[in-house]
């Protein structure tokens, strides 16, 4: 870890954890005129957006998921352009197999919002989603839903290039910078403590990821966020079925068991993964092999060709889970101007472009162009909380 920049005595904004969210966050506050710190403890990315590859979509169930989605896949696409730096983008679509009736249902009403939001998606036939991926298994299988325009990217890159045009706008970015406490006075921020001293502020933007409850509280501010480990596994070479192309990010919409290619071309390694739901909250990042009898017998339903190949090597991260698998996203109401952007439950790095453009409006009283009121986190209150996203891996 190299020697952090000296710490400013205040900011007008400090942005608290250095992952996708918070450069993203950083920049666009940064190109908005705003003084920014960005407070990361660690190294850029080492959180949740150290994951070596990360989906981006706009298929969702929910109008607020996909407006977010698709604003920032608009961002990615132009991503070399503003903020300036290679991404790494491959819009290979993604590929939801739909393994019932009621599936096939669901998705076909979702098609239709998300085609009036814009989003080119579609319902397929299975000799269609086959054309696709060959290594599904057609039998297994109702239909398919499809958006071409969706894919993966890199999200060390992404916050590498949010961080470093937050730079060249102005903003400090702090790593080796632990937050200790938040000095708050009658209900207003003052200050963040970090063991390199005090940044005075009256703003404070949580970006913790899966840590943010922590920060949360600080503030008397309670934030449902839990860390749950997840993991995915990665192939050596495999050989394709005759006439394949690239693969879409196929997911199984039955065991959320999912494959992609690795690389730009059609040789590249494979990347396997499946949410494990017997796996408990916790900070642990190790990764863990008993996992892959689970990812196995997935993949020998979805795509028996796969289910035996060597898994060469694997990686472990967390998702940061709310009660209802949706972010929070606003300002607290009873401490002024500490905002938060986390909980994004697997969907920070696909939201993060929009996320940054909706704090930055929510921190300068502006209107954001997506009405985020939803994902307030006093939507946690004494009535149980329904989720309102099915799509959810």
């Amino acid at each position: 870890m190299g020697t952090p920049p000296a710490l400013p005595s205040g900011a007008d904004v400090v942005v608290i954890g250095g992952g996708v969210v918070g450069t993203s966050v950083a920049f666009h506050l940064a190109e908005d005129g705003a003084d920014v710190v960005l407070l990361e403890r660690d190294e850029l990315g080492s959180g949740s957006s150290g994951k070596p590859i990360g989906g981006v979509r706009a298929q969702f169930s929910d109008p607020l998921n996909v407006a977010l989605g698709a604003r920032s896949l608009r961002a990615y696409e132009t991503f070399d352009r503003r903020p300036g730096h290679d991404i790494g983008l491959q819009q290979v679509g993604y590929l939801f197999l739909l393994p019932t009736r009621a599936d096939v249902d669901l998705f076909r009403d979702s098609v239709a919002m998300q085609n009036a939001q814009g989003v080119p998606s579609r319902l397929v036939d299975m000799a269609e989603a086959c054309r696709l991926n060959q290594f599904v298994d057609p039998g297994r299988y109702e239909a398919a839903a499809f958006s071409p325009e969706d894919g993966w990217a890199y999200p060390g890159a992404v916050v590498t290039g949010y961080a470093e045009a937050a730079r060249r706008l102005g903003a400090t970015i702090a790593t080796g910078t632990t937050v200790m406490g938040l000095a708050v006075t009658d209900g207003r921020l003052t200050g963040v403590r970090t063991q390199r001293g005090t940044v005075a502020t009256t703003t404070v933007v949580c970006c913790a990821g899966a840590w943010s409850r922590t920060v949360g509280a600080m503030a008397g501010v309670h934030l449902p966020v839990e860390p749950v480990r997840r993991q995915i596994g990665f192939t050596g070479p495999v050989r394709r079925p005759a006439g394949s192309g690239r693969l879409p990010f196929t997911i199984d919409f039955g065991s959320t068991f999912y494959v992609h290619d690795t690389g730009g071309d059609a040789a590249a390694d494979l990347l396997l993964g499946i949410a494990d739901p017997h796996q408990a909250p916790g900070f642990d990042r190790t990764y863990d092999e008993s996992w892959l009898p689970l990812l196995r017998s997935a993949a020998r339903v979805c795509t028996p060709a796969l289910a035996d190949v060597p898994v060469t090597r694997g990686w472990a991260g967390l998702y940061e889970m709310t009660p209802d698998h949706d972010a929070v996203i606003g300002e607290a109401a009873h401490v002024d101007r500490f905002l938060y952007a986390t909980g994004f439950s697997g969907h920070g790095f696909l939201q993060a472009p929009a996320v940054g453009e909706v704090v930055r409006d929510l921190v300068a009283r502006r209107r954001p162009a997506i009405d985020v009121t939803a994902l307030s986190a006093e939507r946690f209150g004494a009535t149980e909380v329904v989720p309102r996203e099915a799509f959810i891996i």
